[in-house]
């Protein structure tokens, strides 16, 4: 993400922060991620969990609330966001201002370091995912877009079309005529990204690496053909 981008994308989120938990307040795709995340937490006995992007801390409330007994940290960029969520009760030791790009711990420091909805708004993600492994001792979770699984059946086909043949970065640049993003109100800048982008790098760490549909009314056996929304678990032992 360029400067100029980094700087639209954080005034965006300023602007937008006293009213953010309301505009997202029915995302069914990262609540239903937050669920099946709640008995991985118990299954794998983890006991640290790093947030990453965490805005106002929306997914840390929600898994504090359920595990007060755990040690939770969310890093977020933009000031305004950070203040909503400490207003709304985390610490200002729980929630802090860091960016997914360069992660300000050591390796392995936490047991799970998860991020929800934030990779489609950086321009190169693989970047926030190797830090994510990287402080990672045991997981990591993700729970984002799939660009392959959204619009029409003959827009996906296309689309998948064009990423099987290492076209798809072109056709991007050519959609967006050349600034390979799309700016809105409802979304500020966003990437077209799919969780599947950055698979085969989080299993060239982890030992094993499930993927789930979280889509609010998708049915389908490949979520990568269909799923616009998708949540990946990647465990390293």
């Amino acid at each position: 993400m360029g400067v100029d981008e980094v700087s639209a994308q954080r005034e965006y989120f300023a602007r937008v922060a006293q009213n953010y938990d309301g505009r997202t307040a029915e995302e069914f795709e990262h609540f239903f991620a937050l669920s099946v995340l709640l008995g991985t937490l118990e299954f794998f006995n983890i006991e640290s969990v790093l947030d990453v992007g965490s805005g106002t801390g929306r997914a840390l409330r929600f898994l504090k609330s359920r595990r007060p007994d755990l040690k939770f940290r969310g890093i977020e960029p933009v000031d305004a966001l950070r203040r909503v969520g400490h207003e709304n009760g985390l610490s200002p030791e729980e929630l802090t201002s860091g960016d997914a790009t360069q992660l300000p711990f050591k390796d392995g420091e936490f047991d799970l370091v998860t991020e929800f909805g934030v990779l489609h708004h950086i321009r190169k993600p693989e970047q926030a995912v190797g830090e994510m492994l990287r402080v990672a001792r045991k997981a990591v979770f993700i729970s984002d877009s799939n660009n392959f699984g959204q619009g029409s059946k003959t827009g996906r086909g296309l689309k998948q079309v064009l990423n099987a043949l290492g076209l798809w970065r072109i056709a991007d640049l050519i959609k967006t005529r050349g600034r390979g993003y799309t700016e809105s109100e409802g979304d500020g800048i966003a990437y077209s990204y799919s969780v599947f982008n950055n698979y085969e790098q989080i299993a060239s760490v982890c030992d094993s690496v499930h993927v789930i549909n979280t889509s609010a009314s998708a049915s389908t056996v490949n979520p990568y053909r269909s799923a616009t929304h998708v949540a990946l678990l990647g465990l390293k032992r």
